[in-house]
Protein backbone atom coordinates (compact mmCIF):
# COMPACT_ATOMS: atom_id res chain seq x y z
CA UNK A 1 0.00 0.00 0.00
CA UNK A 2 1.79 3.32 -1.12
CA UNK A 3 -1.10 5.83 -1.79
CA UNK A 4 -3.30 6.57 1.44
CA UNK A 5 -5.60 9.13 0.89
CA UNK A 6 -6.51 11.60 3.92
CA UNK A 7 -10.77 11.92 3.46
CA UNK A 8 -13.39 13.30 5.47
CA UNK A 9 -16.54 14.81 3.93
CA UNK A 10 -16.51 17.69 6.72
CA UNK A 11 -14.51 20.15 7.40
CA UNK A 12 -12.79 21.18 10.54
CA UNK A 13 -11.81 17.85 11.72
CA UNK A 14 -7.70 18.06 11.54
CA UNK A 15 -7.37 16.59 8.05
CA UNK A 16 -4.72 19.04 6.42
CA UNK A 17 -2.97 19.29 9.75
CA UNK A 18 -3.25 15.04 10.12
CA UNK A 19 -1.12 14.76 6.48
CA UNK A 20 1.37 17.46 6.80
CA UNK A 21 2.52 16.12 10.05
CA UNK A 22 2.18 12.40 9.30
CA UNK A 23 3.99 13.11 6.29
CA UNK A 24 7.24 14.57 8.18
CA UNK A 25 7.10 11.67 11.13
CA UNK A 26 7.33 9.23 8.34
CA UNK A 27 10.16 10.73 6.70
CA UNK A 28 12.08 10.42 10.05
CA UNK A 29 11.62 6.84 10.11
CA UNK A 30 13.43 6.66 6.84
CA UNK A 31 10.39 6.53 4.09
CA UNK A 32 10.42 8.60 1.31
CA UNK A 33 7.12 10.67 1.19
CA UNK A 34 5.28 12.62 -0.99
CA UNK A 35 2.64 14.94 0.27
CA UNK A 36 0.04 16.06 -3.00
CA UNK A 37 -2.10 18.65 -1.85
CA UNK A 38 -5.32 18.40 -3.92
CA UNK A 39 -7.59 20.75 -2.37
CA UNK A 40 -8.03 24.18 -4.27
CA UNK A 41 -7.74 25.37 -1.60
CA UNK A 42 -4.03 25.07 -0.95
CA UNK A 43 -4.01 24.81 2.96
CA UNK A 44 -1.22 21.79 3.29
CA UNK A 45 0.80 24.46 0.43
CA UNK A 46 0.12 27.26 2.81
CA UNK A 47 0.56 25.53 6.01
CA UNK A 48 4.18 24.81 4.72
CA UNK A 49 5.28 28.52 3.82
CA UNK A 50 5.09 28.12 0.37
CA UNK A 51 2.79 29.79 -2.49
CA UNK A 52 4.09 28.00 -5.95
CA UNK A 53 3.11 29.16 -9.55
CA UNK A 54 2.89 25.67 -10.48
CA UNK A 55 2.02 21.92 -8.92
CA UNK A 56 -0.50 19.28 -9.14
CA UNK A 57 -2.51 20.83 -12.47
CA UNK A 58 0.34 20.66 -14.25
CA UNK A 59 1.35 17.18 -13.73
CA UNK A 60 -2.52 15.99 -14.50
CA UNK A 61 -1.68 18.04 -17.97
CA UNK A 62 1.08 15.35 -18.28
CA UNK A 63 4.12 17.80 -16.90
CA UNK A 64 7.05 16.00 -14.98
CA UNK A 65 6.48 15.10 -11.28
CA UNK A 66 9.92 15.03 -9.82
CA UNK A 67 9.88 19.19 -11.99
CA UNK A 68 7.39 20.12 -10.01
CA UNK A 69 7.85 18.75 -6.33
CA UNK A 70 9.15 20.84 -3.25
CA UNK A 71 11.21 19.52 -0.27
CA UNK A 72 10.33 20.38 2.94
CA UNK A 73 11.11 18.96 6.32
CA UNK A 74 12.64 15.53 4.64
CA UNK A 75 9.54 15.31 2.41
CA UNK A 76 8.33 16.11 -0.97
CA UNK A 77 5.12 18.25 -1.75
CA UNK A 78 3.48 18.06 -4.56
CA UNK A 79 1.51 21.59 -4.12
CA UNK A 80 -2.19 22.99 -5.14
CA UNK A 81 -2.38 26.29 -6.98
CA UNK A 82 -5.21 28.14 -8.08
CA UNK A 83 -5.72 26.54 -11.34
CA UNK A 84 -6.41 23.42 -9.54
CA UNK A 85 -10.24 24.45 -9.72
CA UNK A 86 -9.96 24.09 -12.95
CA UNK A 87 -9.02 20.06 -13.00
CA UNK A 88 -12.59 19.20 -11.78
CA UNK A 89 -14.17 18.92 -15.07
CA UNK A 90 -11.55 17.18 -16.40
CA UNK A 91 -11.47 14.70 -13.43
CA UNK A 92 -14.94 13.98 -13.59
CA UNK A 93 -14.48 12.66 -17.64
CA UNK A 94 -11.63 10.88 -16.67
CA UNK A 95 -11.14 9.64 -13.27
CA UNK A 96 -8.36 7.83 -13.31
CA UNK A 97 -6.19 10.48 -14.47
CA UNK A 98 -4.65 11.20 -11.00
CA UNK A 99 -3.61 7.44 -10.30
CA UNK A 100 -2.02 7.55 -13.86
CA UNK A 101 -0.08 10.86 -13.28
CA UNK A 102 1.59 9.08 -9.99
CA UNK A 103 2.17 5.60 -11.43
CA UNK A 104 5.83 5.63 -11.15
CA UNK A 105 6.22 8.49 -8.77
CA UNK A 106 9.03 6.19 -6.66
CA UNK A 107 7.97 6.92 -3.47
CA UNK A 108 7.58 4.48 0.13
CA UNK A 109 4.01 6.25 0.72
CA UNK A 110 2.19 9.11 -1.00
CA UNK A 111 -0.15 10.97 0.79
CA UNK A 112 -3.06 12.39 -0.61
CA UNK A 113 -4.67 15.71 1.07
CA UNK A 114 -8.17 15.79 -0.41
CA UNK A 115 -10.96 18.56 -0.10
CA UNK A 116 -13.59 18.71 2.44
CA UNK A 117 -16.42 17.24 -0.14
CA UNK A 118 -17.40 14.59 -2.43
CA UNK A 119 -15.78 16.60 -4.95
CA UNK A 120 -13.98 15.07 -8.49
CA UNK A 121 -10.93 15.56 -6.93
CA UNK A 122 -11.57 13.35 -3.75
CA UNK A 123 -13.22 10.90 -5.96
CA UNK A 124 -10.05 10.68 -8.31
CA UNK A 125 -7.88 10.18 -5.38
CA UNK A 126 -9.62 7.36 -3.86
CA UNK A 127 -9.72 5.88 -7.35
CA UNK A 128 -5.79 6.32 -7.03
CA UNK A 129 -5.18 5.35 -3.48
CA UNK A 130 -4.93 1.86 -2.36
CA UNK A 131 -5.61 2.84 1.26
CA UNK A 132 -7.60 5.69 3.48
CA UNK A 133 -7.50 7.47 6.85
CA UNK A 134 -10.16 9.07 7.85
CA UNK A 135 -9.67 12.19 10.83
CA UNK A 136 -12.58 12.12 13.07
CA UNK A 137 -13.21 15.13 15.41
CA UNK A 138 -13.82 13.89 18.51
CA UNK A 139 -17.52 15.46 18.72
CA UNK A 140 -21.27 14.57 19.30
CA UNK A 141 -22.18 13.38 15.30
CA UNK A 142 -18.78 11.75 14.59
CA UNK A 143 -20.13 7.90 14.46
CA UNK A 144 -22.88 9.10 11.66
CA UNK A 145 -19.99 11.07 9.44
CA UNK A 146 -17.71 8.08 9.71
CA UNK A 147 -21.02 5.55 8.26
CA UNK A 148 -21.64 7.75 5.62
CA UNK A 149 -17.76 8.04 4.27
CA UNK A 150 -17.56 4.19 4.28
CA UNK A 151 -20.86 3.66 2.46
CA UNK A 152 -19.21 6.35 -0.04
CA UNK A 153 -15.55 4.26 0.14
CA UNK A 154 -17.90 0.43 -0.71
CA UNK A 155 -19.51 2.39 -3.57
CA UNK A 156 -15.48 3.89 -5.09
CA UNK A 157 -14.22 0.48 -4.16
CA UNK A 158 -17.09 -0.75 -6.74
CA UNK A 159 -17.03 1.24 -9.37
CA UNK A 160 -13.72 2.48 -9.42
CA UNK A 161 -11.24 0.83 -7.55
CA UNK A 162 -11.29 -2.13 -6.32
CA UNK A 163 -8.30 -2.38 -4.23
CA UNK A 164 -9.18 0.53 -1.96
CA UNK A 165 -9.48 -0.49 2.15
CA UNK A 166 -9.97 1.55 4.76
CA UNK A 167 -6.01 1.97 6.76
CA UNK A 168 -7.62 3.57 9.58
CA UNK A 169 -9.88 5.99 11.41
CA UNK A 170 -7.95 8.67 13.57
CA UNK A 171 -9.35 10.11 16.45
CA UNK A 172 -8.28 14.34 16.46
CA UNK A 173 -9.01 17.14 18.40
CA UNK A 174 -9.38 15.04 21.56
CA UNK A 175 -9.61 16.08 24.91
CA UNK A 176 -9.40 13.63 27.26
CA UNK A 177 -10.60 15.97 30.35
CA UNK A 178 -14.48 15.88 29.07
CA UNK A 179 -16.90 13.47 29.20
CA UNK A 180 -17.91 13.85 25.33
CA UNK A 181 -14.62 13.24 23.89
CA UNK A 182 -14.52 9.84 26.31
CA UNK A 183 -17.91 8.82 24.94
CA UNK A 184 -17.42 9.75 21.02
CA UNK A 185 -13.76 7.83 21.59
CA UNK A 186 -16.21 4.79 22.96
CA UNK A 187 -18.52 5.02 20.65
CA UNK A 188 -16.38 4.71 17.22
CA UNK A 189 -14.14 1.87 19.14
CA UNK A 190 -17.03 -0.53 20.30
CA UNK A 191 -18.29 0.46 16.31
CA UNK A 192 -15.22 -0.26 14.46
CA UNK A 193 -12.83 -2.08 16.65
CA UNK A 194 -9.25 -2.51 14.98
CA UNK A 195 -9.79 0.07 12.70
CA UNK A 196 -9.46 3.28 15.02
CA UNK A 197 -6.24 3.86 15.30
CA UNK A 198 -4.87 3.42 19.15
CA UNK A 199 -3.27 7.11 18.66
CA UNK A 200 -5.30 10.02 19.37
CA UNK A 201 -4.13 13.17 18.69
CA UNK A 202 -5.35 15.49 21.24
CA UNK A 203 -6.33 19.57 21.32
CA UNK A 204 -2.92 21.54 21.24
CA UNK A 205 -2.42 25.15 20.70
CA UNK A 206 1.31 24.33 19.29
CA UNK A 207 -0.04 21.93 16.60
CA UNK A 208 -2.73 24.71 15.43
CA UNK A 209 -0.53 27.91 15.31
CA UNK A 210 2.92 25.85 13.44
CA UNK A 211 0.60 26.70 9.95
CA UNK A 212 0.59 30.34 10.54
CA UNK A 213 4.91 29.95 10.87
CA UNK A 214 5.05 27.21 7.65
CA UNK A 215 6.36 24.56 10.19
CA UNK A 216 5.25 20.91 10.52
CA UNK A 217 4.98 20.19 14.07
CA UNK A 218 8.33 18.22 14.11
CA UNK A 219 9.94 21.62 13.47
CA UNK A 220 7.61 24.31 15.50
CA UNK A 221 7.65 22.30 18.61
CA UNK A 222 9.25 18.66 18.81
CA UNK A 223 8.22 17.91 22.19
CA UNK A 224 4.49 19.15 22.39
CA UNK A 225 1.33 16.11 23.16
CA UNK A 226 0.44 17.00 19.14
CA UNK A 227 4.44 16.51 18.16
CA UNK A 228 4.25 12.97 20.33
CA UNK A 229 0.90 12.01 18.65
CA UNK A 230 1.99 12.15 15.00
CA UNK A 231 5.22 10.06 15.95
CA UNK A 232 2.91 7.37 17.45
CA UNK A 233 0.56 7.44 14.71
CA UNK A 234 3.30 7.20 11.72
CA UNK A 235 4.08 3.90 13.48
CA UNK A 236 1.16 2.83 13.34
CA UNK A 237 0.48 3.74 9.36
CA UNK A 238 3.53 1.73 8.90
CA UNK A 239 3.21 -1.24 10.60
CA UNK A 240 -0.63 -1.39 8.89
CA UNK A 241 0.71 -0.50 5.52
CA UNK A 242 3.12 -3.40 6.15
CA UNK A 243 0.43 -5.63 7.22
CA UNK A 244 -1.15 -5.52 3.95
Amino acid sequence: MRRIALVNQKGGVGKTTTAINLAAYLARMGKKVLLVDLDPQMNATSGLGLRPERGVYQVLQGEPLEALVQPVDGFHLLPATPELVGATVELLEKPLALGEALRDEGYDITLLDVPPSLSALTLSALAAAHGVVVPVQAEYYALEGVAGLLSTLDEVRTRLNPCLRLLGILITMYDGRTLLSQQVEAQLRAHFGEKVFWTVVPRNVRLAEAPSFGRTIAQHAPTSPGAHAYRRLAEEVIARVQEG
